[in-house]
């Protein structure tokens, strides 16, 4: 097996999971976009049996370019073989293993991405927020808008429940709204999500959980494994965070309340996956037809990824991506958005600042920050530059 040279030493490390190459592309420009901007500290890429050489050789290779990697094998982490679980989605059988993140107990603090989060803006700076003990952990609220009425989603979750509706901008960008000490699941307000957290590893806090893991009567109960786990397990002994590091990507439009499209920091692309479809000249893109722009911002990290990048590395990530569009395709692909009514309008939201839901805090803050080649034909598509460009590079991240 694999594994990059040991940076353990720097005691402190990003964690991401790995089991399937579908996912592949999403660790690829994580580890890219840290490099990007600076991190001081490793990704660890925690990969199962499932993993496909192909994989494997790819993480390999991307080593040999971006030194921040480690790949460690685990074994993944299923419950016991008499529960019966009760998920959304078919794709969250995996993320129980997520909690093997908390045996890494060689580094002192730890922050776990999940390998669809795109960085924009170095945040190394959640490693320095102190929680109120070691055995705590910081993540964010879940975002409880359901906006759409999912039927999956719970009758409280609504606008006016989500821990989000009540901030407001600037002060969002470094605060989050605290969790009611009386609160515990489903209350919204005890609710976290799983896509970022900053812990502390210890082998007494790994064998609590684990302990507590195998023998909880609630895991058949849990819609989204890791996150209702962690949301049970740290009940008292969670911190909220401030949005900017796992930034929903539903968030822009639900909550222009707080978003701001240039402070995003980590940018976490929930439902379906930027990679799987390019974005056509129409812009529409992602779920519903609503996130064109996000999705445009992450085919700039690829391309700029890829531009820096060649030989059999390149062959099984392009293998693994959605193929560019030309001129053709494009059309077609315009067409059949436009057949399927898409985009889909999202529900106007009132707020006390006469902003509505359709992104416009967004837009009005935004709109001069972003712009970069990227597109059909030499058209010109947008995504944040959020950072200068170093020395020898252009400021493009065309092909």
């Amino acid at each position: 097996m694999f594994m990059a040279p040991d940076k353990s030493s720097q005691k402190r490390a990003w964690v991401t999971l790995l089991t399937r190459s579908s996912y592949l592309p999403g660790v690829i420009t994580l580890a890219h976009s840290l490099s990007l901007h600076s991190t001081q500290y490793p990704l660890i890429v925690l990969v199962t049996p499932s993993l496909p050489q192909s994989s494997l050789r790819a993480l390999e290779l991307e080593s040999k370019h971006n030194h921040l990697l480690i790949v460690q094998s685990i074994d993944p982490l299923l419950p016991p073989a008499n529960q019966k679980t009760t998920l959304i989605a078919a794709r969250f059988e995996d993320t129980w293993t997520k909690l093997r993140a908390f045996e890494l107990t060689s580094y002192e603090t730890c922050v776990f991405l999940d390998a669809d989060i795109t960085v924009y803006h170095n945040m190394d700076e959640v490693f320095d927020i102190q929680l109120p003990g070691r055995d705590w952990i910081g993540a964010n609220h879940t975002c409880v808008c359901n906006l759409d009425h999912d039927p999956w989603a719970p009758d409280n979750w609504e606008r006016e429940n989500c821990a989000w509706t009540p901030l407001r901008h600037p002060s969002s960008m470094t605060s989050a709204t605290p969790v009611p000490k009386s609160a515990a699941p489903p209350d919204t307000y005890a609710l976290l999500n799983g896509g970022l957290f900053l812990y502390h590893p210890s082998q007494s806090l790994w064998d609590t959980l684990h302990s507590h893991f195998l023998n909880s009567k609630e895991l058949p109960i849990y819609q989204f494994p890791d996150q209702d786990f962690l949301a049970s397990f740290f009940l008292t002994k969670w911190q909220p965070l401030p949005w900017k590091y796992n930034a929903l990507k539903t968030m822009r439009a639900w909550h222009p309340n707080i978003w701001r499209d240039d402070e995003v920091m980590g940018l976490h692309y929930i439902v379906d996956k930027p990679w799987e479809r390019r974005v056509a000249s129409d812009g529409i893109g992602g779920h519903l037809g609503r996130d064109g722009e996000t999705h445009k911002w992450w085919w700039g990290v690829w391309d700029d990824w890829r531009r820096r990048r060649d030989g059999d590395l390149v062959d099984i990530m392009d293998g693994l991506v959605a193929k560019p569009l030309h001129e053709e395709g494009d059309q077609k692909q315009c067409e059949e958005n436009k057949e399927k009514g898409l985009p889909v309008p999202v529900p106007s939201v009132a707020t006390e600042d006469g902003i509505d839901g359709h992104g416009g805090g967004a837009e009005k803050d935004a709109s001069d920050q972003r712009r970069n080649t990227n597109g059909v034909n030499g058209s010109c598509l947008e995504f944040p530059v959020l950072r200068k460009p170093r020395l020898g590079e252009q400021g493009t991240c065309c092909l």
